[in-house]
């Protein structure tokens, strides 16, 4: 196991072969055995294979290819809705419409979609994180007809590897674990932990090609503007409000 979760590669171009619903199954099977808050299993999973949904979907994650080229599209959500409705049929009253509850129906989401990732690559299949799922979550939840209490905040695409891409860098464990309690980091700190990635041809090439003068300045100025982060901010607020977790 631990040599899949280091030879983790993200996968965009697909093959053509199906996955049967017997894999998937077992694949999915492994995702919900995923830790879970109070084992409430506050998630929901939305299958999408027909090719018109998948083509709806890629509209919703800025038109990315391989939404529509993967055999199986899978949006993980944060869902409340079923756990209230059964409290509710329990003679119990749901408080469950607030923040704190979406945040934890999220890892819990989180939680499985990590889950499922490791069970396909352990069956030879590729995937493919989507972190655009919140940008657009208020149109997703149109598409996929999510009731008040249920919240897409991820997605994955899977399939047959198409590709071998190279396995990306990594900053060292030294820039992300920390020894008892949290140790801030100093002006050298930083330009030692981040000197591997800035001198990387690929990131070199990206900068020249934005017209930038540091790497940071093309995740600040280009890939994620503050502009960009406050709209999309405003944007999910007002879908977690709609969605019954902001009363």
């Amino acid at each position: 196991m631990l040599d899949i979760l280091m030879q983790h590669r993200t996968i965009r171009k697909y093959k053509e072969d199906d996955i049967s619903e017997d894999q998937l199954n077992r694949i999915l099977e492994a995702g919900v055995r995923a830790s879970t808050t109070g084992n409430m299993q506050v998630y929901s999973i939305v299958v999408s294979r027909d090719p018109g949904m998948k083509k709806q979907l890629a509209g919703c994650h800025f038109n990315q290819p391989m939404v529509e080229k993967a055999p199986v599209v899978l949006t993980f959500c944060a869902d409340f809705n079923r756990f209230n409705q059964w409290c509710r049929q329990s003679k119990a009253d749901p408080g469950y419409d607030n923040f704190l509850s979406f945040f934890t129906a999220a890892i819990d989401a989180l939680l499985v979609a990590q889950n499922v990732c490791v069970a396909a690559e352990s069956e030879g299949l590729g995937i493919c994180y989507l972190g655009t799922t919140t940008y657009l979550a208020g149109k997703i939840i149109d598409l996929l007809h999510l009731p008040k209490g249920v919240v897409p905040v991820t997605t994955v695409t899977i399939g047959w590897p198409g590709e071998q891409p190279e396995l990306v860098d990594r900053l060292p464990l030294e820039a992300v674990v920390h020894a008892e309690t949290y140790l801030d980091y100093n002006p050298e700190d930083i330009t030692r932990l981040y000197a591997a990635k800035e001198a990387l041809p690929e990131y070199k090439k990206f900068v020249a090609e934005n017209g930038k003068e540091t790497l940071a300045q093309v995740f600040t100025d280009v890939r994620y503007k503050r502009s960009d982060n406050e709209l999309f901010s405003g944007m999910l607020l007002e879908v977690l409000k709609k969605q019954g977790f902001m009363e």
